[in-house]
């Protein structure tokens, strides 16, 4: 049985239109702005989830995600509209067949190393009803690359590439290496850098490079959102954004 549309208005159609980088027979790429959810629940007034209903097919068929990003990240995701398509990406995702580039602006400067990786483990827990990723070594394997593009004594800018996928697993890194992003409040990210004002979680997922269901390789990227770009400035950093 297909699975009931959610009704979108007119505007909703037409905003979902405007995160669209690239369509074709299997596959849809967003541009998702950072504060949109990428699924429904509590308090979730709108997600792109629900926006997926604009490109369902005349049966009610939707597209999937097949993957995610945390609602305030902004940046590259993939849905599929096919069922070989969902099943096909979900296995390259699960296989690290696919390479994800996200840029992150962190506290404290660069990391000690201008490029290097992580290899922490993280495991789940819940800290004042909230879920958190932990260092713990006795969680799951986690590894992080990252190279420095630019950096001050009070902030940098990072290109990261996780070779794995947990939940929070850039923003628990980063931390744990004490080097927050910028605007995460639960993780230790601070809000004000060097007199600027940080409105918001500076990471953006800038760049997908992964295998296409009809064969070979595809590329999308993203350029990083005003609020992103205008922090860059106003911390000396935009000279590195190449993203």
């Amino acid at each position: 049985m297909a699975e009931p549309v959610r009704r979108v208005s007119a505007e909703e159609s037409a905003y979902a239109r405007t995160l669209l980088l690239h369509e074709d027979a299997d596959i849809l790429v967003f541009n998702k702005p950072a504060g949109l959810a990428v699924q429904g629940g509590s308090g979730v007034a709108r997600s792109l989830e629900d926006l997926l209903a604009v490109f369902a097919k005349s049966n009610g068929k939707r597209p999937r995600l097949v993957h995610r990003l945390d609602r305030d990240t902004s940046g590259v995701i993939v849905a599929a509209r096919t069922k070989p398509a969902a099943a096909f990406l979900s296995a390259a995702f699960a296989s690290r067949e696919v390479i994800k580039t996200y840029l992150a602006i962190v506290c404290s400067g660069g990391p000690a190393t201008p490029e290097g990786e992580i290899a922490l483990a993280l495991k789940k827990t819940s800290r004042k009803g909230l879920d958190i990723m932990e260092i713990a070594t006795d969680g799951q394997a986690a590894l992080t690359r990252y190279r420095t593009l630019a950096a001050t004594s009070a902030a940098a800018l990072l290109e990261l590439q996780p070779e794995t996928g947990r939940m929070h697993q850039l923003r628990a890194h980063l931390a744990g290496i004490g080097r927050p992003i910028a605007g995460d409040g639960k993780y230790g990210g601070l809000f004000r850098l060097a007199a600027s004002d940080i409105p918001s979680l500076m990471l953006h997922a800038a760049r997908l490079d992964l295998p296409h269901p009809r064969g070979g390789r595809a590329v999308f990227e993203a350029r990083p959102p005003p609020a992103f770009a205008e922090v860059l400035r106003s911390l000396g950093l935009e000279s590195a954004d190449n993203a």
